[in-house]
């Protein structure tokens, strides 16, 4: 470098090569009153330019969110506003926000946020997914590499005379053809996460196969890498595939063993020490370090270091848990940013013939990525449908792809326009395959089953299928419980399918295990201990019941798809889900929901192709009292309270089931409006067939109890339950909403906090309401139609989340 006084005459200055400026200060300033301007201050300028940026990618965010746009878009369309393309092409503008000796800041910042968000990634991912899937996802992978790497060349060759001098070199022809070639899962996740089709089928086979191509792909990019590093001295690309190895095997080797040993040594249940989360992602930085110092390019060493991590609790999981929000929100816009100042869309004027070769390889990339996915899926007989979305999926775009982009910028490969043209088709292929995607996929249409599945419509001497959602050890009793009650016989036997809900927290792919052929079944000593449980209770009743382990981990809002998913395969009549409250001694009227599940339990109840019924556990009787069949302490006392309607009658008809048991006590209670009024009428003639076959089957049962009571608005009705209350009973069955004569709820809509309850369910299993029993609240089975396309357009683009 070389120096010069500006004092001294030179002829760079006079060329105008070398431009003074007045340099930012570093200190704060004392305020706008001490007539100081802050944007002439560093730091409130990097200040103002993540909250400027912020506030328009979200704005942009809440636009676009009705078209199904991802937030990555809204992200990089916010870089490019603020750059040089839009505002930044104002002169105050940019000399305010973005002066010269910011852009350094900038870059290093948004290089650092891609190191994160890398890691991230690394962490998220789970490599063992290549263990558990079959042929067809490594065939579909690997020809949607092969094929686009062998076209993206074919047409290079073909547009060889018009590519510029470094991008016409066949190790720069290679690396385009494969970064284009493959689907990076770092990419692909948070957009499957934001379709909600983590847990689908098609987005299960999406993740698993981009795990695969990145596997394929990455042999690609290493080849590459190498060559451009030998470009001027062979020996480089061997000290490079050397380096590289040491860097791999360090981390595997050495950093690995030391984060299994602090999942070893941690307590099960606590957290990890925060020294070690500490060093860790301190430890992005030097993996960054040491990539770059050894040329294997910064972002490779934190991508590395967190497929070390173990994933999942507790490691994996906490350092997603401290880190995400930080690095997504604070230190990605920088990385948005920079790419919008580097991308320039008045740079690309009258350069066509220059942008023409490479537009035409991006291009056949992308397409060939589609079709070939498209034919290989087809090939293996999934439907057009299916096929079209998968090959969609596997096109996405995004912050990977930006990155090699700024990559190949430094190795001179492409120039500004080039750059700023692969943005705008990153931005292109994902704005257009994402709402595409979600108009096609609907996660929830396989369970729109019109054939009955319920508790009324399925004979006593039959089977009955039951999935029994289990969230914890606090569900676990009062489970175990019901089903005893139920009235399993060897004539009427119960097939229970239990399935464990564990949030995914620390991993990306969800996992979904079927304990009966799974050999290694579950670490979880939590769950050992519920399966355990489990097979005591089943060989306590005998041949009358039947229970099959199943574990779930997967998000909060897809987790509803999984159990769908399992009570539609194994043709269930009832899915029970748990909700555990308990009420606080010490505050009156005060009550603490232990359980999370209410999204999931509202997804369930909206899409579930049978019976649901939903177990609230206030923590007294269900949750300390295991019945056993070897000892039955006391007759159990049920209520059911029959306000009419599909689901009362699903209720009763489950209550009837537990009648024919000689250690339960059953009351009913229907409630009927004054002089008929608001009463429909074929609601009443069903509910009056269901209620007259009930009464004359158990008229000899002197356990049962009917009874009739009249109201003539809500307050009577809420009055009648509350004097119900008189008598100590250990279960409160009701109907969810369905069918209901309005007039036996006016007045009480107010009072409803919890939706998925029902207004009767809600407020018996409220606080309110001075009983520690338990409630069991039904809802019969919902016969869907296919919706019209119209419909399901309209759903889809909509503000809703």
């Amino acid at each position: 470098m070389m120096k010069i006084g500006l004092s001294e005459p030179s002829e760079l200055i006079d060329k105008g090569l070398v431009i003074c400026h007045e340099k930012h200060t570093s200190s704060h300033p004392f305020g706008i009153f001490y007539g100081q301007n802050p944007l002439e201050f560093s730091f409130p300028l990097v200040l103002l330019q993540v909250v400027t940026f912020t506030v328009i990618a979200r704005t942009l965010r809440f636009l676009l969110k009705p078209l199904r746009q991802p937030m990555v878009v809204s992200y990089i369309l916010g870089g490019i506003i603020l750059g040089p393309s839009a505002l930044s092409r104002i002169k105050r503008f940019r000399e305010y926000m973005f002066p010269d000796d910011s852009e350094f800041v900038l870059k290093n910042i948004g290089v650092m946020g891609f190191m994160y968000f890398l890691f991230l990634s690394g962490v998220k991912m789970d490599l063992t997914v290549i263990k558990r899937v079959g042929r067809k996802q490594w065939y579909i992978a690997l020809i949607g590499v092969v094929v686009p790497v062998c076209a993206t060349s074919i047409t290079a060759s073909l547009f060889r005379k018009s590519l510029d001098k470094e991008l016409a070199k066949a190790l720069s022809v290679w690396g385009v053809s494969s970064a284009l070639s493959i689907t990076a899962f770092p990419v692909l996740y948070p957009i499957v996460r934001e379709l909600n089709l983590l847990s689908s089928e098609i987005g299960r086979m999406a993740l698993s196969t981009a795990v695969i191509s990145d596997i394929i792909g990455i042999q690609g990019i290493v080849i590459f890498e190498a060559g451009k590093q030998g470009e001027e001295r062979t020996i480089a690309a061997l000290w490079y595939l050397i380096s590289l190895i040491v860097v791999i095997v360090s981390i595997i080797g050495g950093v690995r063993q030391a984060m299994i040993w602090i999942v070893r040594t941690t307590p099960e249940g606590k957290p990890v020490d925060q020294i070690y989360v500490i060093g860790i992602l301190l430890g992005v930085l030097v993996a960054g370090f040491v990539a770059d110092m050894f040329g294997l390019a910064i972002a490779n060493g934190p991508l590395w270091l967190g497929l070390a991590v173990p994933d999942g609790p507790p490691l994996g999981a906490t350092l997603v848990e401290k880190s995400e929000t930080i690095i997504m929100d604070l230190l990605m816009p920088f990385s948005f940013m920079y790419v919008g100042l580097t991308a320039d869309v008045s740079s690309m004027s009258a350069q066509w013939s220059h942008l023409q070769p490479l537009f035409y390889m991006a291009l056949v990339g992308y397409m060939t990525k589609m079709l070939s996915t498209l034919v290989a899926s087809r090939f293996f007989d999934m439907t057009t449908r299916d096929s079209f979305t998968l090959s969609l999926i596997m096109s996405l775009r995004g912050e990977v792809e930006l990155l090699l982009f700024i990559h190949w910028m430094d190795f001179k490969m492409i120039a500004q326009p080039h750059f700023t043209m692969l943005v705008i088709l990153t931005v292109t292929v994902t704005a257009i395959a994402t709402p595409l995607i979600s108009v096609l996929y609907d996660p929830t249409r396989p369970y729109m089953v019109n054939k009955r599945r319920n508790i009324q419509h399925t004979p006593l001497n039959t089977e009955l299928h039951i999935v029994a959602c289990i969230d914890g050890e606090e569900s676990l009793a009062g489970l175990i419980n019901l089903l005893e009650v139920s009235n399993p016989t060897t004539n009427s036997p119960f097939s229970v399918y239990a399935l464990r809900l564990v949030e995914l927290v620390g991993r990306a792919a969800p996992v979904f295990i079927d304990h009966e052929n799974q050999e290694n079944g579950s670490d979880d000593s939590d769950f050992n201990s519920i399966h355990n449980a489990l097979k005591i209770f089943e060989e306590a009743i005998g041949e009358s019941i039947k229970m099959h382990s199943f574990t779930t981990i997967t998000s909060k809002r897809s987790m509803y798809q999984d159990i769908c998913e399992l009570a539609l395969v194994r043709k269930a009549s009832l899915i029970i889900l748990p909700l555990y409250k308990k009420h606080l001694d010490n505050l009156s009227g005060t009550e603490l929901l232990i359980q999370g599940n209410q999204s999931v339990s509202t997804n369930v109840l909206a899409h579930a192709p049978c019976s649901v019924g939903i177990l609230v556990n206030k923590g007294s009787y269900y949750q300390n009292h295991l019945v056993s069949c070897a000892m039955r302490l006391s007759v159990h006392h049920f209520a059911v309270l029959f306000l009419g309607g599909s689901d009362a009658r699903e209720a009763l008809a489950y209550a009837d089931r537990m009648a024919a048991n000689q250690d339960v006590s059953l009351t009913v209670i229907r409630f009927l409006s004054h002089e008929n009024e608001g009463d429909n009428e074929m609601e009443k003639k069903l509910d009056d067939g269901l209620v007259t076959w009930f009464w004359v089957k158990n008229e000899g049962n002197n356990q049962v109890a009917y009874r009739e009571v009249v109201v003539k608005n809500g307050l009577e009705t809420i009055a009648a339950i509350q004097a119900m209350n008189a008598e100590y009973y250990d279960l409160w069955i009701v109907g969810r909403n369905h069918g209901i004569n309005p007039i036996l709820l006016r007045g009480l809509s107010y009072w409803s906090e919890n939706k998925e309850l029902g207004i009767i369910g809600d407020f018996v299993a409220s606080a309110d309401f001075d009983s520690s029993a338990s409630v069991l609240v039904v809802q019969q089975q919902i016969l869907r139609g296919q919706e019209s396309a119209t419909g399901s357009l309209l759903r889809r683009f909509s503000f809703s989340t």
